[in-house]
């Protein structure tokens, strides 16, 4: 899965060493880990863990069949990262403009975009605020804004490959019943399909 790059974690003004009598980093990885398995197992969630300290995680979804969300436990943070959609095809600024504007109304995460323009939504959370709760609300989000934005998305990048779509399904006589939710795009784009096929 290509992931947007790592940010720093930073070593804060101390350079990264515990305060005296406090846990250390190994510790709270170690709770962090804890905490995430735990949680992933009470949810029900389909998952797996490639190497220590990394989830994959699978959430099911209503618009999208799934999303595919990883998490990393560092030293000193849990990093979040979850494919959205890949790179719009046509009407980029107003993609790029709804992302940021969505942005501001987002907890935890925020949308993103890899070098080749493909979305995603990352974040990152201290471990000593991963909680149960807390990562219960981080994974809500996840999916609110990869699922449920999903249609936005698709309509607003990839317009022109729906109605596209749309008549060569009609051409051919197939079903086009999961592109009920795009009518308003695609009403009268196999018209032409249809009546031309004998």
């Amino acid at each position: 899965m290509g992931e947007v790059s790592e940010v720093s974690e930073g070593s804060g003004v101390t350079g990264g060493a515990s305060a005296k009598g406090g846990a250390s980093p190994e510790d709270g990885a170690a709770t962090a880990r804890e905490v995430i398995e735990r949680t992933l197992g009470d949810a029900g969630l389909e998952w797996e863990s490639p190497s220590g300290g990394s989830y994959v995680v699978k959430l099911p979804g209503t618009r999208k069949l799934s999303t595919t969300c990883s998490l990393i436990v560092g030293r000193h943070s849990l990093s979040i990262n979850a494919f959205v959609v890949r790179h719009p095809d046509e009407n980029h600024e107003a993609v790029h403009r709804w992302l940021l504007e969505r942005n501001i109304r987002l907890y935890g995460v925020s949308y993103a975009i890899d070098k080749l323009g493909d979305i995603y939504l990352v974040g990152k959370l201290p471990l000593a605020a991963v909680t149960a709760d807390e990562l219960d609300r981080i994974l809500g989000t996840v999916l609110e804004n990869a699922d449920g934005s999903f249609n936005t998305l698709l309509e607003l990048g990839f317009a022109t490959a729906i109605r596209k779509e749309y008549a060569w399904r009609v051409s051919r006589g197939e079903s086009t019943r999961n592109l009920d939710a795009f009518t308003h795009l695609t009403r009268g784009a196999g018209e032409g399909a249809s009546g031309g096929a004998s």
